[in-house]
C-alpha cells in the first residue's frame, strides 16, 4: 500500500468514526476519555521506554520532548479533567421565534475530522485525542519524527482505551511514518476528509501549514508576548510577575518576550525587576540601560520570540504608547499590564487587540489547563472562529435547527 493510499484510507475511516461520535452520548465520550487515561497510566513503562529511545536519538534535547512518570501522571490527570468538562455538543446557544411562528435554534455541533500536525511534543498526542473526543470530532495525528516513538506508544494506549469504551478506534489515528510527504497529503485534505488542520510547533512548521494547506487552519505563528509595568504598579508584585512570566518556562509560547515599563517609573521599579530576573539576559533601550546595565536592544529584538532566558526591555510614555508598541510588534497572543490603577488597566484591556489580555497576572497563564479546559490543542491568534486556548468548545461549530408547523414562504 502506498503512503497516499494509506492516508486516504485513514481519512475515510476518520470520516466514518466522526459520524459515530456525532451520535454517541456525552456519557459515552466521557467514558472513552477516562478509559484512555487509565490505559495511558497502565502503559507508562512502555511509553517511558519509547521516550527514552526518542531522547537518545534526538539531535537537540528539547525539554518538551522529555517524559517522566510525573509528566505522564499530569497528562492522565488532564484527560480526566477533560472527561469531566461540560459537553458542548448539542447545546443550544440561542433560540428564538419569528413572527411567522418559526422556531429557530443555534445548536453546537462537532466540526468533523481534525488533522493535528505537531513537533516534539508527545503530550499533544493525548491532549488532542481527548479534546477532539470530548467535542465529538475524530482526529488524525501527525507527530514530529523526534517524538514519533513516544507518540506511537501513547497512541497505542489511547486505542485500547477507545476499544474498552466501545468507541471506534478510528476516532484517534496516527500517521506511523516520519515521511514528510505525509504532511503534504494531510494539507491537501485527504480527498475532502479533513475539515480543519491545527499545527502546533515552531514558526517553520506553522508557516508551511498556513501557506500550503487547502483546508482551513487554526493556529499561531509566534508568541511575542508583552508584560507592561505601569507607573502605578506595586514593586514587589511587578518583580514577581515579570520573573514568572519570563522564567517559569522560557520555552512556552506564553512566556513574556518584551518588558514594557513607564519611563517615569523605570528608575524606581526596574532595578528590583532586574534583580528578580537573575540568570536572564536583558536587552534594553537607552533609558533602560541607564538604569540597569544590560545589552543594547536592536529593532529585531522587539520582533523576537526568544524561547530562551532573554528579555527585551523598552521604556514607554504611558498606556497608549505601550498599546501602540504591542500593536506594532506583537503577534496577537498574550499581553499583561501590572498596575494598581483600575482606570489604566481598563484602558489597556480594552485597547489591546490580542487573543488574551491580563491584569496583574503572569502571561504564563495563557494555557488551556489554566483556563479550566483540562488541556488545550493550541493557542489561536486569528480572529475567525476561535481565539486563545483552543479547548473542546472551540472545536465545535454550529447549525441552525428550524421547527415549523407547515409554514411556506410567500
Amino acid at each position: 500500500m502506498t503512503l497516499e493510499t494509506e492516508l486516504l484510507q485513514m481519512g475515510r475511516s476518520a470520516r466514518l468514526a466522526a459520524a459515530e461520535l456525532r451520535s454517541a452520548s456525552a456519557e459515552q465520550r466521557s467514558a472513552g476519555i477516562r478509559a484512555m487515561a487509565r490505559a495511558l497510566w497502565a502503559d507508562r513503562g512502555g511509553i517511558l521506554a519509547a521516550n527514552a529511545e526518542d531522547m537518545k536519538a534526538a539531535t537537540v534535547h528539547h525539554d518538551r520532548l522529555r517524559l517522566d512518570e510525573e509528566r505522564l501522571e499530569a497528562i492522565a490527570v488532564a484527560l480526566e479533567q477533560i472527561a469531566g468538562l461540560p459537553d458542548s455538543v448539542g447545546v443550544e446557544m440561542e433560540r428564538w421565534q419569528r413572527p411567522n411562528g418559526l422556531d429557530i435554534a443555534r445548536v453546537r455541533t462537532p466540526i468533523g475530522v481534525i488533522g493535528m500536525i505537531y513537533e516534539s511534543r508527545p503530550n499533544v498526542t493525548a491532549d488532542a485525542a481527548a479534546i477532539c473526543l470530548r467535542s465529538g470530532n475524530s482526529v488524525i495525528l501527525r507527530s514530529g519524527s523526534e517524538a514519533l516513538r513516544s507518540s506511537l506508544a501513547i497512541h497505542g494506549a489511547l486505542e485500547r482505551g477507545l476499544a474498552e469504551a466501545g468507541l471506534p478506534e478510528a476516532a484517534v489515528q496516527i500517521v506511523r511514518t516520519p515521511d514528510r510527504e505525509a504532511v503534504g497529503q494531510l494539507l491537501r485534505g485527504l480527498d475532502g476528509a479533513i475539515d480543519l488542520i491545527i499545527p502546533r510547533g515552531g514558526r517553520a512548521l506553522v508557516e508551511r501549514v498556513q501557506q500550503d494547506a487547502r483546508v482551513p487552519v487554526l493556529g499561531h505563528l509566534e508568541g511575542v508576548c508583552h508584560t507592561y509595568v505601569h507607573s502605578a504598579a506595586d514593586p514587589q508584585m511587578a518583580a514577581e510577575i515579570v520573573r514568572n512570566a519570563k522564567l517559569r518556562r522560557v520555552s512556552v509560547c506564553g512566556s513574556t518576550e518584551t518588558l514594557l515599563i513607564d519611563r517615569d517609573a523605570a528608575a524606581r521599579l526596574l532595578p528590583e525587576i532586574a534583580a528578580a530576573l537573575d540568570g536572564c539576559e536583558l536587552r534594553g533601550d537607552e533609558l533602560a540601560r541607564s538604569v540597569v546595565p544590560m545589552e543594547p536592544a536592536t529593532e529585531a529584538d522587539w520582533h523576537t520570540e526568544y524561547l530562551a532566558p532573554v528579555l527585551a526591555v523598552r521604556t514607554v510614555d504611558g498606556v497608549d504608547e505601550a498599546v501602540q508598541h504591542i500593536a506594532t510588534y506583537g503577534t496577537g497572543h498574550t499581553e499583561a499590564i501590572i498596575t494598581e490603577d483600575p482606570a489604566a488597566a481598563a484602558h489597556f484591556l480594552d485597547q489591546v487587540d490580542s487573543a488574551i489580555v491580563m491584569w496583574n497576572a503572569s502571561t504564563q497563564f495563557a494555557d488551556g489547563g489554566e483556563f479550566g479546559f483540562g488541556a488545550e490543542i493550541g493557542i489561536a491568534t486569528g480572529k475567525l472562529h476561535a481565539r486563545g486556548p483552543v479547548g473542546p468548545e472551540q472545536l465545535t461549530t454550529f447549525k441552525y435547527v428550524v421547527r415549523g408547523e407547515g409554514q411556506v414562504r410567500p
